[in-house]
């Protein structure tokens, strides 16, 4: 762990939020992956048909990613902490969803991801979900587990034994 620097004699405290670029926020990301698939689904089609019950497979999806945001905004709620990425943790959410995905919001959007082109009968949104996922992990996730270690120390680590990072 980085010591604190001084000046003046006086510790430098770090930051109490994850250092996580201002201009990334995951809603934004996952919408910006959607609108690529359904620009990839018209532009460059996949000569496939998507049967009926692969697009309520897509539905069923983008319904259960919504519950998933729903059930951590919950906990989220209830801990009096913030939901936002950029913003100061005062507790770790454990509880509820959390016992199953320590990203159950992030896990929500790559359902969405998915499903929701798939409901159209675009296949581009399971081609575009690895890219979501290696990006969320590398610009957002990696950072707020830094974080969360920094802030919660062993607590934190033995949630993070625990339970799996996506699923």
């Amino acid at each position: 762990m980085k010591q604190a620097l001084r000046m003046n004699n006086k510790p430098l405290q770090q930051p109490d939020h994850p250092d996580i670029n201002k201009n990334i926020h995951p809603p934004v990301l996952a919408f910006l992956c959607i609108s690529i698939a359904y620009l990839l689904g018209w532009s460059i089609r996949i000569p496939l048909a998507v049967p009926a019950l692969i697009r309520n497979i897509g539905l069923a999806m983008t319904f259960i990613g919504f519950l998933l945001g729903m059930g951590a905004f919950i906990e989220f709620r209830k801990a009096h902490t913030t939901v936002d990425p950029h913003g100061s943790v005062k507790q770790l959410v454990t509880s509820g969803i959390y016992r199953l995905t320590r990203n159950p919001i992030y896990l929500g959007f790559l359902l969405l991801v998915m499903g929701l082109p798939l409901n159209l009968g675009i296949l581009w949104g399971i081609v575009i979900a690895p890219f979501y996922i290696a990006t969320m992990n590398r610009l957002v996730i990696e950072r707020e587990e830094a974080y969360l270690e920094r802030r919660f120390g062993d607590q934190y680590v033995g949630y993070r034994s625990r339970v799996r990072r996506w699923i």
